[in-house]
């Protein structure tokens, strides 16, 4: 593993974006590595954007990473992933969420909401390694929209396990910590439903 793994993580109020980066946070540190996490929120509570930063490493200074600086990009919302394609390092690890959230702006009509095809085109000029996944849609089949978070999450270990050697077990144990008990089953298989997709199943 390089000596430091940047993780930025993108999306929008209500999304699980911050219970995403806890469970990146403690998995870092359970793995032995020092981790540390900065959040920043918009107007969470009326679906703003929320962004949150993950830095793991043998020695880590600083929460904060400068642009061109993440190494592994999770984006929960295609918009999202638009605004922070800038921060991407070259050929950094893309993952991103293929769910629309329109903001007011394009609700009203003052705005259009980008295509996907620009999206793809926009993280295609800074990477080759960028996954696009339909997390919401295997949520919504488990039967709750709400764990797509952990759809992505299951989705980024597989991505992530060549590079780190943590597989399934060490992202559930975290994982498991962290959501309520009566919702305990709901979020192994949205994580295992995530992975599965990730591996092409």
């Amino acid at each position: 593993m390089k000596e430091t793994i940047n993780f930025l993580l993108a999306g929008v109020g209500g999304q699980g974006t911050i219970l995403a980066s806890d469970v990146l946070v403690n998995l870092g540190l359970a793995a032995g590595f020092e981790a540390k996490q900065a959040e920043v929120h918009g107007m969470s509570q009326r679906g703003g954007s929320v962004t949150s930063h993950v830095r793991w490493g043998e020695h880590v200074y600083s929460p904060l990473i400068g642009a061109g600086e993440v190494d592994v990009f999770v984006a929960f919302e295609k918009a999202e992933a638009l605004r922070s394609v800038n921060l991407l390092r070259k050929n950094a690890l893309a993952l991103v969420n293929l769910e629309a959230i329109e903001p007011v702006t394009v609700t009203s009509g003052g705005q259009a909401y980008p295509q996907d095809e620009h999206l793809r085109a926009t993280l295609a000029r800074v990477t080759e390694r960028a996954m696009y996944l339909p997390a919401g849609e295997i949520a919504q089949r488990l039967g709750n929209i709400k764990a797509a978070n952990v759809v992505l999450l299951g989705a980024l270990s597989a991505m992530l396990e060549p590079q780190t050697g943590l597989g399934a077990e060490a992202w559930l144990d975290v994982i498991l910590q962290r959501v309520p008990g009566k919702f305990a089953e709901l979020n192994r298989q949205a994580f295992l439903k995530g992975r599965e997709a990730a591996a092409g199943g």
